[in-house]
């Protein structure tokens, strides 16, 4: 076999037994999420979602799926990707969530707006990687971490992508119920 095509593969590979060595570990706090934003949701709260450099991206993908739809028809709901601190202090308020999401050390700008959603007593849920000892040190105890256990960006990306999905199903699961088989 061609080495770019054993590469290739060796991507696919890595990014299975990464999702697969973590799913246990991770369930419990993307439950906790879900249920957090769930309850922010079903109380009349918004979901604000804001990513860290190219994590930005994947808070855009989130809020489109909250507000469009994931995998069944269903209202949208009240979430937005945010650009930073500014944002979650002009548009904030109690009883919402913010979820940061972070693949390496958070920058400055996403631990400004993890402190303005403190501060207007709003949950956080900090989707992060192994390196993001910073992000840990400021989350209360009513925050949700949801910390994947590596460093490659690529693959806590694809991580991320997968658990913002899980996110959405569990929510939609709890609006809408169980969805018939097709």
């Amino acid at each position: 076999m061609p080495m770019l095509e054993q590469r290739i593969q060796q991507q696919f590979f890595e990014s299975a037994d990464l999702l697969s060595q973590t799913a246990e570990a991770l369930s419990k706090p993307i439950a906790d999420a879900a249920q957090a934003v769930l309850g922010c949701i079903t109380a009349g709260g918004k979901l604000m979602l804001v990513g860290s450099g190219a994590a930005a991206h994947l808070a855009a993908h989130g809020a489109g799926l909250m507000v469009g739809r994931f995998e069944r028809e269903r209202p949208g709901l009240a979430a937005l990707a945010l650009a930073g601190e500014a944002q979650v202090q002009a548009l904030g308020s109690p009883g919402d969530v913010l979820l940061a999401i972070s693949a390496g050390r958070a920058d400055a700008a996403l631990l400004a707006a993890i402190g303005v959603a403190q501060r207007k007593e709003m949950t956080v849920v900090a989707l992060c990687g192994r390196d993001a000892g910073n992000l840990h040190e400021c989350l209360g105890e009513t925050d949700v971490l949801i910390s994947v256990a590596h460093e490659r960006a690529a693959r806590l990306h694809e991580a991320h992508m997968l658990i913002l999905h899980c996110l959405c199903d569990a929510v939609d699961l709890q609006l809408l119920g169980e969805q018939e088989p097709t």
